[in-house]
């Protein structure tokens, strides 16, 4: 085996999903220590990061549309997975977790990722161009699913407190996924150009598209053998962050409280770890003067997150007890409206400057401001 093979076998993203499916079966039955928990903390971080980087390998390989749909389930797995924990713990605000998660990952994407996306691409290039079509088509997406799953809720009398019937829940939980597999399909297959970089004059008028020298806009596809390899660590990297996050659970209920933060600030600290390579990957892409790329994961993170996590828990519901609030609170829906305009103001010019990335990012900062003191 030679030097480059052991190193590559030996990175962090090999040796992070072993260390952490260790630390579960090893602290399983005893976790109170503070020390362990703080492992535990870090080997979840980790995990999650490591998980998202195989997924992207695995996705690579098998191309799209089935790509995309990989990454998805990935990252919904440990969204859904780290929700699912802390409601089973029975917390006071077990029912608002699911809400609150997904809204903070529509926040961290709409306003976080695009802003920052805007920013660092606009004062490296001066102006940053991407397609209005089809991001535009993203973003119509996005709003119909947080519609029919965040906003509808608090305005329907069948059933008290922001929820759902079942029904209902049904219901939404069905057109969120149409309305996910139609963009899909959309995007990977139907009108697979206007979601590829494009390339503009000294105006920020777009002139074409970029594609690489396979015609596909990606890299080289990774080989078999490391494809394989990486969909073992995908497996135990997921394994390990949905039971690490529930002998977390407890300690991060009883921190919220200690610190005298509201529970909807849990929300908040789940979607920032699974958006975080996320948010990495597309301030690369920005730099690299690839914003429509960034403009995608963004997008694409927010309908994975809302148009996959809401099914699988109305799903789990059926075994769950207890109500599931969906409904967002009047200060959230403020936010979203104010969120959706600005992003409707920004896309359709199809180009952006500098400033279009600080007004998302005071939209962030005012979402966690009132998150922390509401």
């Amino acid at each position: 085996m030679t030097t480059a093979t052991l190193r590559g076998r030996f990175q962090w993203t090999v040796v992070v999903p072993v260390l952490a499916a260790l630390l579960l079966v090893v602290t399983w039955s005893s976790h109170e220590h503070p020390v362990t928990l703080a492992a535990i903390g870090a080997a979840l971080v980790g995990a999650v990061l490591a998980a998202v980087h195989h997924a992207e390998v695995v996705a690579h390989k098998v191309g799209e549309p089935f790509g995309s749909l990989i990454l998805a389930v990935a990252v919904t797995v440990i969204e859904v997975g780290l929700i699912l924990m802390l409601m089973s713990s029975g917390g006071d605000a077990a029912s608002t977790y699911a809400r609150d998660t997904v809204f903070a990952a529509v926040m961290i994407t709409f306003n976080g990722i695009v802003g920052l996306s805007l920013l660092v691409g606009a004062s490296k290039h001066h102006l940053v161009s991407f397609n209005a079509s089809g991001t535009g088509s993203a973003l119509a997406t996005v709003i119909a699913l947080a519609g029919v799953t965040l906003v509808l809720p608090r305005f329907t009398t069948s059933a008290d407190g922001g929820a759902y019937t079942p029904f209902q829940l049904a219901f939404a939980a069905v057109a969120s996924l149409v309305l996910y597999g139609a963009f899909v399909f959309t995007q990977t297959v139907r009108h697979r150009d206007f979601f590829l970089p494009v390339t503009s004059d000294r105006y920020g008028r777009v002139t074409g598209v970029i594609r690489d020298e396979d015609g596909d806009d990606h890299a080289d596809p990774p080989a078999a053998k490391d494809a394989w390899f990486s969909l073992v660590l995908l497996v135990v990297a997921l394994v390990s962050v949905v039971f690490l996050a529930k002998l977390l659970s407890p300690t991060i209920e009883y921190g919220v409280a200690a610190a005298g933060l509201p529970y909807g600030v849990v929300g908040v600290v789940i979607a920032l770890l699974v958006l975080a390579p996320e948010s990495i990957a597309a301030v690369r892409n920005a730099l690299r003067n690839r914003v429509q790329t960034s403009l995608n994961l963004a997008y694409g993170s927010a309908m994975a997150s809302i148009g996959l996590t809401i099914p699988t828990i109305a799903v789990a519901m059926i075994w769950m007890d207890g109500p599931l609030t969906l409904g967002l609170e009047p200060v959230q829906m403020v936010l979203l409206v104010v969120s959706v305009a600005v992003a409707m103001l920004s896309i359709a010019p199809g180009r952006a400057k500098t400033l279009q990335g600080v007004v998302h990012l005071v939209l962030l900062a005012a979402f966690l401001v009132v998150s922390i003191q509401p």
